[in-house]
């Protein structure tokens, strides 16, 4: 549908002949990065800061730029798509659920054969896991814990699917981009996110496990589901040393 002025309209779901997705994940992934930087300089900048027992709070305030992520999408969808339910298909389904856990499975038996071949050629040393890493000095305080955990396993799935699965994908897909090559790129966009070299490859195939219940089911809840699988280890690791 076009405007009087032949314009796209926002029902058609594009805005500046692109397609809003892709708006709003050069937006939501720009705002990430810039939080990241700008945490990351106050903490380099006053070390002291992140002394026990005040670890728990600040390294809860580093996820916020992740935590952010979701914002875009649903923001974007309400204002030029048809609403994050219809666009996304966020709410869980029995089929989701069935899909988006043996998607999971399969991304963590990827993660675990390519993390030993990893740790074969880097050593097992640059192979740790940072989230556990950073996490080892809160473990004489459990409740920062659980929320630590919590967010690792039902935060950050839900924010990270909405935009990559969701707004990302739905772009790609209404520019014809042919389905393999969306759950490619998204795999792709999903290891550099996470800014983890050495484990790039395992977070390549950790994706495209992820974005492969998306795929089947049409719908971001199952990669939801897939994502939280997928995160459930290292945050029960986060309680090795409580």
């Amino acid at each position: 549908m076009e405007r009087e002025d032949g314009a796209p309209s926002a029902r058609d779901g594009l805005v500046l002949g692109a397609h809003w997705g892709l708006l709003v994940f050069f937006a939501s992934y720009g705002t990430y990065y810039a939080l990241s930087l700008l945490l990351s300089g106050l903490a380099v900048g006053r070390p002291g800061a992140l002394n026990l027992p005040d670890l728990g709070p600040v390294i809860l305030l580093a996820f916020l730029p992740n935590l952010l992520l979701g914002i875009g999408p649903v923001l974007g969808s309400r204002r030029w798509g048809r609403g994050p339910r219809a666009d996304f298909g966020p709410v869980l389904t029995g089929r989701d659920l069935r899909i988006g856990l043996a998607c999971g499975g399969f991304s963590l038996l990827a993660a675990y054969l390519l993390g030993l071949l990893l740790i074969r050629v880097y050593g097992r040393e640059r192979m740790s896991d940072p989230v556990t890493d950073v996490f080892t000095g809160l473990t004489s305080h459990v409740g920062w814990l659980v929320v630590a955990a919590v967010v690792l396993v039902v935060g950050a799935p839900l924010t990270e699917e909405l935009l990559f699965r969701g707004a990302l994908w739905n772009a790609l897909a209404h520019h014809r981009i042919p389905p393999w090559a969306v759950l490619v790129l998204t795999a792709l966009v999903f290891a550099q996110v996470h800014a983890d070299p050495t484990r790039t490859p395992a977070l390549i195939a950790q994706g495209v496990a992820i974005g492969a219940a998306r795929m089947i089911t049409g719908r971001v809840g199952a990669s939801v589901v897939a994502h939280a699988v997928n995160n459930l280890p290292p945050a029960l690791l986060l309680f090795g040393g409580s």
